[in-house]
């Protein structure tokens, strides 16, 4: 099995089992001509994203790291007319992108994109007292990960989903000594929610366009 093939599948899948939608393609392709690195999430792992806002019947979303917006939109089109999806961006450009995205998938009424480090809003968020949110994403910067699941939990419920992305870093998250910090960060994390009694979690291994990676996912119990 090789890149060739994991790309093939997904395409075989998102033809397959997702919406025909053209919407999508063109959020990729502005991020693409406006620079910006081509990490967003998958096409399957965004419909992922979208049937749980929508099995759960998710109001409120809090995602951490936007990009060009395309994870937002899937989150933003499932949680409804009355729902809402604050997105949290350190990068004035991508912002920008991501704005204009919003609006060519109709969202932007539903989307709050915040501008600047992400703990410092999240910081900001707990101080305004925020309301609990129903799911929060979490796929920015890896060393930060850690901060942003001790936020995610004090802006969480008993019932909240929490969704870690690229937690595998193509199985580098076995190396106890690596000196790369998105290695050392993802494998914190993940000992931090294996460690935290609030919390019900797995991590599932993935291979696909993005390559051989995977994703957390917790359920906040207390």
């Amino acid at each position: 099995m090789d890149d060739e093939r994991w790309n093939a599948v997904d395409e075989f899948i998102s033809g397959t089992l997702l919406p025909d939608d053209p919407v999508y393609a063109d959020v990729l392709r502005a991020g693409e001509e406006g620079g910006l690195p081509p990490i967003s999430v998958s096409a399957p792992l965004g419909m992922l994203l979208h049937v749980l806002v929508r099995a759960l019947g998710v109001r409120r979303v809090l995602e951490v790291g936007t990009l060009a917006g395309y994870s937002t939109i899937w989150m933003a089109r499932a949680v409804g007319p009355e729902g809402k999806v604050v997105t949290l961006e350190l990068d004035p450009h991508h912002a920008e992108v991501a704005r204009a995205n919003f609006a060519r998938a109709g969202v932007t009424g539903t989307v709050e994109l915040r501008l600047g480090p992400a703990v410092e809003s999240l910081a900001r968020l707990d101080d305004e007292g925020a309301d609990p949110f129903d799911l929060v994403f979490i796929d920015a910067d890896k060393p930060s990960y850690p901060d942003y699941l001790r936020a995610a939990l004090r802006l969480s419920r008993v019932g909240t989903v929490i969704v870690v992305d690229n937690v595998v870093r193509e199985g580098r998250v076995l190396d106890a000594d690596s000196d790369d910090p998105a290695v050392a960060g993802t494998r914190s994390v993940l000992e931090q929610i294996g460690a935290e009694p609030r919390l019900a979690a797995t991590a599932l291994q993935t291979v696909g366009s993005k390559g051989y990676d995977g994703f957390a996912l917790a359920l906040v119990t207390g």
